[in-house]
């Protein structure tokens, strides 16, 4: 798909590190899949994607971390 930021690239599958902060908590999940501008890296997640993702931070944020870097893993 054409890229909505830079009007120029292309996506193309690939992975990236997402960086979530909340009230002084931060947490880093590698290796989320997404497409990926080839112009620009912006990059573009799935609603199942970042469903996924919203709900590990929530739970990380709720048990009191401060900091916290994982892998990510497609919910079973």
């Amino acid at each position: 798909m054409k890229c909505v930021i830079c009007k120029y690239g292309e996506t193309q599958p690939g992975t990236a590190n997402i960086t979530l902060e909340r009230g002084g908590a931060m947490m880093m999940i590698r290796d989320v899949p997404g497409e990926i501008c080839d112009t620009c890296g912006e990059t573009y997640h799935s609603e199942e994607v970042t469903s996924i993702l919203l709900k590990e931070a929530e739970q990380a944020y709720r048990s009191g971390i401060d900091i916290e870097v994982r892998h990510y893993r497609k919910a079973a």
